[in-house]
């Protein structure tokens, strides 16, 4: 698998997340589950179980590598058990939710005809749109984000930088950030800025094929520790970062930075966490252990 895939399909592992339970109740209908689906898909025998993310993604990534010709009727299965299971729950699967599904799965080189029947599409509730108001307009903000969130990948390699970072700054302004465009110092360029709780952030943001290396971190880190003693820093790489990048503060070197990836923005754009609070785990992180990036998910 390649790193566009692999980043595909920790995406869809999130998406699908809540459509069925990895384990269904004792005196449920076992094939209603995670394991169940990919027993009637033929790949019972890649549900590894244990913790559910990991779970999902573990079937998700080793169907695709070991069992292509069944990546499709898992992902078929899966919805069409999760349809009425959701409806039970009160919470039906939406439109938006598939079109997304469908573009991560057109990514790994796919495409289920079923899902993209017009019929089958036109008969799945849309979210429901509300007029924006005080209390609701950062949720509504989240949603639209996590719509341009999701079609970044599908744009030009050329293009994805830019994008990349025009994303960021609505993102930082949905959560009342001040945030500030790119800006040039001699010898340096600075990719962004923000304000959290009168503690200003230089920002460094990634969107490339490869993980954010050990150089490139230090590099940024360097360029935070050059201005004011309080001054931090966050490091967004999409991909991720190296393992002599996650070690690189590990051994000694204090960071002036904390790190977030795709999959932590992904979190953050579901209303898993609000991005105020991932920042604020993440630096309580970095001062108690001195380690510049842990997950979302294993901070919640």
């Amino acid at each position: 698998m390649n790193m566009k895939e692999i980043q595909a399909i920790s995406e869809l592992a999130s998406l699908l997340y809540d459509f069925l339970p990895a384990n269904p109740h004792p005196y449920a209908d076992a094939s209603i589950s995670f394991p169940g689906c990919a027993t009637k898909a033929g790949v019972a025998h890649l549900w590894n179980g244990g913790s559910k993310r990991p779970a999902v993604t573990h079937l998700l990534q080793a169907t695709l590598d070991g069992s292509r010709s069944q990546f499709c009727s898992l992902l078929l299965q899966i919805v069409k058990t999760a349809i009425p299971y959701r409806l039970n729950k009160k919470n039906p699967i939406t439109r938006e939710e598939i079109e997304i599904i469908n573009q991560q799965i057109a990514a790994v080189g796919f495409k289920i005809p079923e899902m993209w029947e017009k019929a089958f599409l036109d008969s799945l509730p849309r979210k429901q749109k509300v007029q924006p108001t005080q209390s609701n307009k950062q949720e509504i903000d989240l949603i639209t984000l996590k719509a341009e969130y999701m079609e970044l990948s599908f744009l030009e390699p050329q293009r994805i930088g830019y994008a990349f970072q025009t994303f960021l700054n609505k993102l930082f302004a949905a959560y009342s950030l001040s945030p500030k465009n790119a800006f040039r110092l001699v010898g340096e360029e600075i990719d962004g800025s923000f304000e959290l709780e009168g503690q200003a952030y230089l920002l460094e943001a990634r969107w490339q094929a490869n993980p954010s290396s050990q150089k490139d971190l230090l590099i940024f880190n360097g360029k935070v520790e050059g201005k004011s003693t309080w001054a931090r820093g966050i490091f967004i790489s999409y991909i991720g970062f190296t393992p002599d990048g996650l070690e690189a503060f590990a051994r000694g070197k204090r960071t002036s930075i904390i790190g977030l990836n795709g999959m932590d923005i992904l979190f953050i754009l579901e209303g898993r966490i609000s991005l105020l609070d991932a920042i604020k785990k993440k630096a309580r992180r970095a001062v108690e252990t001195n380690d510049f990036f842990v997950s979302i998910h294993e901070l919640i």
